[in-house]
């Protein structure tokens, strides 16, 4: 299990990010985290990834301290999926998905036929081996995600956890189901953990099993989703007003009606 636990954070000159947050991330669950801009989603992704350390709270990994860990070794258990992915050079997309082989090789070892199973194996995962020669440039948004999502794969072990920051984000509707899809996916096959860090609520509903609802860097509600999804929540971190149906197609759906009102 990952838990961060009082966490606060703050950037310089600024006020806290965080303030006081507390979150649990338990071994086989996808996990959203959601909240208007400027709540502290992306702080708290980082956090837990240990890309950056709190100032006041602590975050450990089944017991054990983040700070033990190295950062092969951490990395060998959680990977980052960011929301846009930018590349100096021309890889291709295997080329891509073999970076998340770097947290298995000891210094100047070079990749070996294990690396290159592996991901292959990734990337038939996430429907991309056909993509594998092909430039990372060249792909759809959709395509690069899921060339992104299997380099993670590839980097994590089977226990591991994928943190997603954004993951629908700038997709059009087909690629949004997509990815949805595909985490459902990966879920269900590899019962990795994945936690989540989105704008989109119809993701979430459909998708999450807990969720964390942020405001101005502290927690408004924490848990299973369908206690935590609901409208006075809604409206107390979107200040919107909104109904949640229940189609035969998602486990949820929002509907905002209109700003809400004190």
């Amino acid at each position: 299990m990952l838990q961060a636990s009082d966490v606060w954070f703050g950037y310089v000159d600024t006020q806290p990010v965080l303030r006081g947050v507390s979150v649990d991330v338990p071994s086989g669950s996808i996990v959203g985290i959601l909240g208007p801009n400027g709540s502290g989603k992306t702080t708290l992704l980082r956090i837990l990834a240990g890309t950056r350390q709190p100032q006041r709270g602590h975050v450990t990994f089944d017991g054990a301290p983040l700070t033990r860990f190295s950062r092969s070794a951490l990395a060998r258990r959680m990977a980052v999926v960011p929301q846009e992915t930018q590349l100096a050079f021309d890889y291709t997309a295997g080329e891509v998905a073999m970076m998340g082989r770097y947290a298995h090789l000891g210094a100047f070892e070079i990749e070996g036929p294990g690396d290159i199973a592996a991901i292959d194996a990734t990337l038939g995962s996430t429907g991309t081996l056909h993509l594998k020669d092909r430039t990372f440039a060249t792909l759809s948004g959709g395509e690069k995600q899921r060339v992104i999502i299997a380099s993670a794969l590839a980097q994590i072990d089977p226990s591991g956890i994928l943190l997603l920051d954004e993951p629908t984000a700038s997709l059009d509707l087909r690629y949004q189901v997509e990815i949805a899809d595909l985490l459902r996916r990966l879920h269900r096959e590899r019962n990795v953990s994945i936690v989540i860090s989105t704008h989109d609520l119809a993701l979430a509903g459909a998708l999450c099993h807990w969720l964390v609802l942020l405001r101005n860097g502290a927690v408004i509600a924490s848990g299973q989703t369908d206690d935590v999804f609901t409208r006075d929540n809604i409206r107390t971190v979107y200040e919107v007003d909104a109904d949640i149906i229940y189609p035969q197609s998602a486990a949820r759906v929002v509907i905002p009606i209109r700003r809400g009102r004190d």
